[in-house]
């Protein structure tokens, strides 16, 4: 009689067994001896989950004893004493839940996280900034970077700026998971209001320079000592001769050749003969409009003043010169 009890036991242990191994294909149940069964059943054999993504895992075992948990791949998936299920990168693990004499397993796929970016690449100028948004399968926020910040830098909302031409590389990374956009930061459209310029010593003129990212540009004289530029484009002609200006903006530059030429002057006369003690006012016309320097070469014989006054002392000839600018004019004086 025992023995058939026993008998019987033994064959719905078998039929319990095949029963679960249709049932949970791919999982592993194992029954240890022929006078008693222990089997374990779980809320669920496939989960698919995001990175991040937590779970808990039931399970029911035939002893009513709390089994073991185990991940085949804690990188993967991790799981507590409890059964809590936590997704860590992408990847397919086993949580497997263990008694003595039997263990079930559910198969966890952790989904890897897709990321898209709202552009792929771009163009700016200098100072100019664009908005890059990302959107994550898990809705995880995302991590920037830029490999070139001397070029091109990003915050934490994306947003990027232009710093320098050159090129370069925006990542939206999170999970592991990265994508790009490609940030050419290129060099700006310049023009001059003037490329050749004549000027007097004295005179100024003001250079316009049109940058199409807006940016002030350098301003440079190649001949200070002939005319000089100031910050704002404003050349002054300092003595005859060429000077070239360039306007300058990250790395593009424009010229403007500036000429200061000699002027012409014309004297009011070009010989006098006076007396001794006699005076006289000699006069210049000069094409700069600048006054011109006064001077004598014999001034035992006469003397001039700064507006022009001549004034003869003795007997004999001497020379009034009358000078702007490396120009120089003479009249011929005579006292007798």
């Amino acid at each position: 009689m025992q023995y058939q009890k026993s008998k019987r036991l033994s064959i719905i242990s078998i039929f319990i067994t095949a029963l679960c191994c249709f049932i949970f294909q791919g999982n592993t149940i194992t029954a240890y001896g022929s006078s008693g069964f222990s089997c374990v059943f779980l809320s669920q054999y496939q989960k698919e989950i995001d990175i991040g993504d937590e779970f808990y895992l039931l399970a029911w075992t035939s002893n009513g004893k709390k089994p073991s948990w185990k991940s085949s791949d804690s990188k993967v998936a991790s799981v507590n004493t409890y059964g809590l299920v936590t997704g860590k990168r992408a990847g397919t693990v086993k949580i497997t839940a263990k008694i003595s004499g039997a263990e079930m397993s559910c198969r966890v796929t952790v989904r890897k996280t897709e990321v898209s970016l709202s552009q792929k690449s771009i163009t700016l100028e200098r100072n100019e900034s664009i908005k890059l948004n990302a959107k994550t399968s898990n809705g995880a926020a995302v991590k920037w970077k830029s490999s070139r910040k001397s070029v091109a830098v990003v915050d934490e909302s994306g947003l990027v700026t232009a710093v320098k031409p050159g090129e370069a590389v925006i990542t939206a990374s999170v999970d592991g998971t990265g994508v790009t956009c490609l940030v050419t930061v290129k060099q700006p459209d310049v023009a001059l209001n003037q490329e050749l310029v004549t000027l007097f010593r004295g005179q100024t003129v003001k250079l316009k320079a049109e940058v199409s990212s807006g940016i002030a540009p350098v301003w440079k004289s190649n001949k200070k000592s002939v005319a000089f530029v100031d910050e704002n484009g404003t050349v002054t002609a300092v003595k005859h001769g060429t000077a070239v200006i360039t306007a300058k903006v990250d790395g593009v530059s424009r010229i403007c050749q500036v000429t200061v030429k000699q002027p012409e002057i014309t004297l009011s006369d070009t010989e006098l003969t006076l007396s001794p003690g006699e005076s006289v006012s000699l006069t210049a016309e000069v094409s700069s409009g600048n006054p011109v320097i006064w001077s004598v070469s014999n001034k035992k014989v006469a003397e001039i003043t700064g507006d022009g006054k001549v004034t003869a002392y003795k007997k004999g000839t001497c020379y009034l010169y009358a000078s702007e600018d490396g120009v120089k004019e003479r009249c011929v004086l005579r006292v007798q």
